[in-house]
């Protein structure tokens, strides 16, 4: 029997991996999905099965990055601010401009992006669950 992590096409549907719990990344998912016409992207939490399933192979990932977003684009894993990058990359209007920040260092990006990472709850709260998405844009989570 396949596991649901074998189904998943992140060519067409590049899948972004988020702490469920992190108001800041809660947002910013909703603000992924605004941006997003062709509803490209899928979601789900760090926290999921699915996520476990993804980065088996990855156990850096699995034990450090709950306090990073993670694209799975086309098969390859991309971390914190390359992977923000990349999918600010792929929205409508302006926000593809920001991918030219890649040309910065991947250090020097990262240290903002780990700075903003640790103070995420403080600023912008935590939740004891996941929230529910909208059932609009349901069919864009993966669990």
């Amino acid at each position: 029997m396949n596991s649901p992590a074998a189904d998943l096409n992140t060519r067409e549907h590049p899948l972004i991996l988020y702490d469920g719990v992190c108001g800041l990344c809660n947002r910013s998912v909703q603000f992924i999905i605004q941006r997003d016409p062709r509803a490209r992207f899928r979601f789900a939490p760090l926290q999921s099965q699915l996520a476990r399933q993804l980065l088996a192979d990855e156990p850096e990932v699995i034990a450090n990055e709950l306090s990073s977003v993670i694209l799975i684009d086309d098969g390859k894993i991309y971390r914190r601010s390359t992977a923000a990058l990349r999918i600010a990359g792929r929205l409508n209007r302006g926000w593809p401009i920001l991918s030219w920040l890649v040309l910065i260092p991947r250090p020097l990006r990262d240290l903002l992006y780990d700075w903003i990472a640790r103070h995420r709850y403080r600023w912008f709260g935590k939740r004891d669950s996941c929230p529910l998405p909208n059932p609009a844009v349901a069919n864009r989570f993966l669990a």
